[in-house]
């Protein structure tokens, strides 16, 4: 992903960044400062004359040509969902002018601001959780809980993983892996490039709820995994997959138990314990508490 910045910008973050793994966000905004986010924390290059680097319209249109391999067009389909994702599992979210047509977006254009997120595989990341959601040598529906970029997609990564390949918690299982925004696999032209395990099957690019149930039809998983929930359908599509027999495993927004409880969509999960963990986490996946279906800390 550094390869592809615009050349000042890349020596601005090699100059930066002593340890590229804990590069979490490259914030680039036309004509403000660039933002690096390392290891929680915000850092604001200077150019030596005690001002941060101002990023140029020029330069967000030279990465967004490198990302898109010079044909913006081959990427439409991901742009009108306000991202693009790269060799890696990187993820170019964009923000601009949005294109409509029957009141639906079709595609963006005069993009002004990027964000890059990082993707990050931390193996083993997932061993403090599995004493908690497993039982039986087998996962329990397990919902994960935490705000915005607090690590829940990459603790359900190595979960993921962990769970194929099997583990001292659980025999290996077979999984599938709806990932509508391709963060969890980090596919790129369809092949994941972040380790989910060798039983793992991935369906790329997908709404979750459709998702579900076509890999339910098709790959018969065991285990069935999604990223951030939040949709009507995407709970209806849970519901069936555990009438199925598959055991879930999810993320939500959210940053405790009474927050969740405050949702109507989830509300309605609690009180009817369809899911038997769930897994509150704090900045960087830290566990900050762990409730069982009767809303029981454990």
């Amino acid at each position: 992903m550094i390869r592809l910045m615009p050349v000042k910008i890349r020596r601005m973050v090699e100059k930066e960044i002593p340890d590229l793994r804990e590069l979490q966000e490259i914030r680039l905004r036309a004509g403000k400062p660039l933002i690096l986010i390392y290891k929680g924390g915000e850092i604001i290059p200077e150019t030596g004359k005690g001002k941060g680097y101002i990023v140029t319209k020029e330069e967000i249109d030279e990465l967004m040509e490198y990302v898109s391999n010079y044909s913006l067009y081959a990427f439409e389909e991901e742009m009108k969902q306000g991202f693009i994702t790269v060799g890696g599992g990187h993820r170019v979210g964009m923000a601009g002018q949005a294109i409509i047509e029957n009141g639906k977006v079709r595609n963006l254009r005069y993009v002004t601001s990027l964000n890059i997120r990082m993707s990050h595989e931390i193996t083993g990341c997932g061993d403090k959780v599995f004493p908690y959601i497993t039982k039986c040598q087998r996962p329990m529906h397990t919902l994960l809980v935490s705000p915005p970029g607090c690590g829940k997609t990459t603790l359900l990564r190595d979960m993921i993983r962990q769970i194929s390949d099997g583990n001292p918690y659980t025999k290996p299982m077979t999984v599938g892996v709806v990932d509508e925004r391709s963060e969890i696999a980090g596919c790129y032209h369809g092949i994941p490039q972040n380790n989910l395990g060798i039983r793992t099957d991935v369906l790329d690019a997908c709404p979750k709820a459709e998702g579900m149930l076509m890999m339910i039809r098709s790959m018969r998983p065991q285990v069935l995994a999604v990223d951030e929930i939040g949709e009507a359908e995407d709970v209806q599509a849970i519901s069936y997959a555990m009438h199925c027999g598959c055991k879930m495993l999810a993320t939500a927004h959210g940053e405790s138990m009474e927050e969740l409880e405050r949702k109507p969509i989830f509300s309605r999960m609690i009180d009817e314990k369809r899911f038997e963990r769930y897994v509150i986490l704090k900045n960087r996946g830290e566990i900050k508490s762990v409730f069982d279906e009767d809303r029981r800390r454990i």
